[in-house]
């Protein structure tokens, strides 16, 4: 299970279907209702999927001084057990934001913090971003901003902020348009959180002057120049 993109089985391009049809995981055994699955017939299941990058999230976090959670994704993106996509960027983006908050001097137990994070992450599903219009990445950051806030669905200010940062954060998203990509929502997700703290809480995470992304290679569907973070490949 070693390939950066495409099925972590043969490496065959992903395909997409309009209705979810009921499939087994190549790797635990399980049958789960999908509505996405390898051109030869593979199937691994979210859980499966992330299992060992959700570790490396997590490993990485709790040793981490840095206040850059850009420069904190790209250092996990680098791991072989991160893939080009897949739904541990769910727990990713949320993970970096909560230890760079928490270098950066903001008030939040981190491990009890990462631990929520993974277990709220983990629930949100492979494919939302183009089947419910609700990016992971968004939806982790506003995770993000419920865990160090205590925000719960009685709060009052803070509910409504948990919602503005998820919703910044798809705006942006939103506007570099698709096909889908787990690195570039990440990064805009991040960008758009951080700044979403300062304003709100005074906490100043740190961000690089420009975002540089060395992922184009293994994306299949990556929009190159029109994307942002694009670099082309030396």
């Amino acid at each position: 299970m070693g390939n950066r993109s495409g099925c972590l089985i043969c490496g065959k391009p992903l395909e997409y279907y309009n209705a979810e049809r009921e499939m087994t995981c190549a790797v635990c055994g399980k049958r789960f209702p999908s509505a996405a699955g390898c051109v030869e017939g593979h199937y691994i299941c979210d859980r499966c999927h992330a299992k060992q990058g959700i570790e490396t999230i997590l490993a990485y976090c709790r040793k981490s001084d840095s206040k850059n959670p850009i420069a904190m994704v790209q250092g996990m993106m680098d791991d072989p057990f991160i893939y080009m996509h897949g739904n541990e960027h769910h727990i990713m983006v949320g993970a970096a934001l909560i230890t760079a908050y928490h270098n950066a001097g903001g008030e939040v137990d981190l491990e009890a913090a990462l631990r929520e994070m993974e277990a709220r992450g983990g629930k949100y599903p492979g494919g939302a971003c183009g089947f419910w219009g609700c990016c992971g990445a968004a939806v982790s950051a506003g995770m993000f901003w419920s865990i160090v806030t205590g925000t719960t669905p009685l709060s009052g200010k803070n509910w409504g902020l948990a919602n503005q940062i998820t919703a910044g954060a798809l705006q942006e998203i939103g506007m570099s348009g698709g096909p889908r990509c787990c690195k570039r929502n990440s990064f805009t997700a991040i960008r758009t959180a951080a700044a979403f703290v300062k304003e709100k809480l005074g906490t100043d995470m740190e961000l690089p002057e420009k975002v540089e992304c060395h992922y184009s290679t293994d994306n299949q569907q990556c929009i190159r120049k029109k994307c942002p973070y694009y670099v082309k490949p030396e």
